[in-house]
């Protein structure tokens, strides 16, 4: 039987209605995330490396899913195992050694798989997880400042991510990289920029940061990383025709949709920790005196 024509405007409504529920489910499994993260960060060192070894797991689950249209496989396996052992022997006390181990896995899945295309792949994508995971877990070791250091980087990641999805949606305009992204924009660049310098210039004041406006900078410097890692993340998502690395979490996709930007902020974080020579990692990040 025929339907009766819509009235005009029916679709667009449709359409609207389809974007709000989309966007609360977005709101709402980021907000339950952003909880459970910030309560085993605050748990402790070993806490918060049980949380970076999960996420990492399956983390290179989905790249393999991805890269080789494969999931649980040896070659995952073995992967998976690795950055396991790296982030306990990191949350140990010997970050270089989980270091190592970072490079050794990744060698070795490439040997294992006679270095062939998609064994290099999956080595690759041992060091694109296991690096910043390394540089997560080292951050929290600060006994005093820690907790502070991982909330600096994650508040600085979130805020971009907001800022850029809402003035994003609210400016529109020219596209940042619209052959990698076609839905980023400058203008939600900027906005998720200057989100980013609020929340790290409210952080640092509320913590006792000696120097805020440094604070500032670097929230800045992390949130222009951030959406570089996103846009490499989507960049090799479109270069296998995928658009999710996984279905893992409503509205977001996968566990790689959604710590993107995490990844490399989180190195340029630690890099510039040693960079600054400070004493401590919560010292280097909030300005503390």
């Amino acid at each position: 039987m025929p339907r009766a024509p819509e009235a005009p405007g029916a679709g667009a409504a449709r359409g609207r209605a389809f974007t709000s529920r989309e966007i609360g489910l977005r709101a709402a499994s980021g907000l339950v995330l952003a909880v459970a993260t910030l309560l085993l960060t605050w748990g402790g060192p070993w806490p918060f490396a049980v949380l970076v070894a999960t996420v990492a797991v399956i983390a290179i689950w989905e790249w393999g899913c991805v890269v080789r249209s494969r999931g649980f496989d040896m070659m995952t396996i073995a992967a998976a195992a690795g950055l396991v052992a790296a982030t306990a022997v990191a949350a140990g006390g010997a970050t270089a050694g989980g270091l190592a181990l970072v490079g050794l896995t990744a060698a070795g899945v490439g040997v294992a798989g006679r270095l062939g295309e998609k064994s290099l792949l999956e080595g690759a994508g041992v060091l694109y997880i296991g690096l910043p995971a390394m540089a997560l877990v080292w951050l929290r070791s600060d006994p005093v400042h820690g907790f502070a250091a991982i909330v600096m980087v994650l508040i600085a990641v979130w805020a971009t991510d907001i800022g850029a999805f809402i003035v994003g949606r609210l400016v529109g305009g020219p596209k940042l990289c619209p052959a990698v992204s076609p839905n980023k924009t400058w203008a939600g660049l900027i906005g998720g920029v200057a989100l980013s310098a609020v929340a790290g210039y409210t952080l640092a004041v509320n913590l006792g940061s000696s120097a805020p406006l440094s604070v500032v900078g670097l929230s800045m410097g992390l949130a222009v990383i951030s959406q570089f890692g996103d846009l490499v993340e989507s960049g090799i998502k479109r270069s296998y025709g995928v658009k999710d690395t996984s279905g893992l979490i409503p509205g977001h996709g996968g566990f790689l949709d959604r710590v993107d930007g995490l990844l490399l902020a989180a190195v340029a974080a630690a890099v510039y920790v040693l960079w600054t020579g400070a004493a401590s990692q919560g010292a280097a990040l909030l300005a503390f005196a």
